[in-house]
């Protein structure tokens, strides 16, 4: 996920659809509103097989967007579907373990990191990013508080970007990009209602555009 534009980036987390080819769909009316850096694909309980199928619609999808597709959790998974990434909510030694293991082919990042200590024990395995908050975390509207103090003072000291999960609302937008982080990522903000999610990522796209500050390196 590197940074193409000197303002914080967008990254989506598809919703749970069943239907892969519907899904797939839906993702690309999202990306067809506007900028958006990657694209985390979560398992959503689902079993291997099918988790596989859904990312074999999707990760095609995603790239031809010019977004990188990052798969959730199953490395498995993201060794036969051939994504960009992989995405994994885990501590420092299995972080570490997965960048030995898949890095630099595969972006490798996540985390989840909840204080600043394992944020930068999770930090020296030389992650692709660090994010604060989980992909299934947005169950309020507001991004979680502590991820937003996490994300400010990371961004303040540390190299590696970060990212920010947000809520259910989009209304924080500006409050998630004043962090200085360098990605802030949504799922059910976008996706709740899917024929609107072209036009949310639009909107994210102008807030950020207008109001996100300028990184200077």
């Amino acid at each position: 996920m590197t940074t193409q534009i000197n303002r914080c980036r967008l990254v989506l987390v598809t919703p749970d659809i069943a239907d892969a080819a519907e899904l797939a769909a839906v993702t690309a009316d999202a990306l067809r509103g506007g900028d958006v850096a990657s694209v985390i694909i979560p398992q959503h309980d689902l079993d291997e097989k099918s988790f596989q199928k859904r990312c074999e619609a999707l990760v095609p999808v995603i790239q031809a967007a010019g977004a990188a597709a990052l798969v959730a959790g199953d490395s498995r998974v993201a060794g036969r579907v051939k994504p960009d990434g992989l995405h994994i909510e885990v501590g420092p030694t299995a972080m570490a373990e997965a960048v030995e293991r898949h890095a630099p082919g595969l972006i490798v990042g996540g985390g989840n990191a909840r204080e600043r200590h394992s944020a930068l024990s999770i930090g020296e395995a030389q992650p692709d990013y660090v994010m604060f908050g989980s992909i299934s975390g947005d169950i309020k509207p507001e991004p979680h508080s502590k991820n937003l103090a996490l994300a400010e003072w990371w961004a303040d000291m540390i190299e590696i970007p970060c990212v920010v999960m947000g809520g259910t609302s989009t209304a924080f937008v500006e409050a998630m990009a004043q962090t200085g982080a360098e990605f802030i990522a949504f799922g059910k903000a976008v996706f709740a209602e899917p024929a609107e999610a072209p036009r949310i990522v639009a909107e994210i796209n102008a807030t950020l555009d207008e109001k996100a500050p300028r990184f200077g390196r």
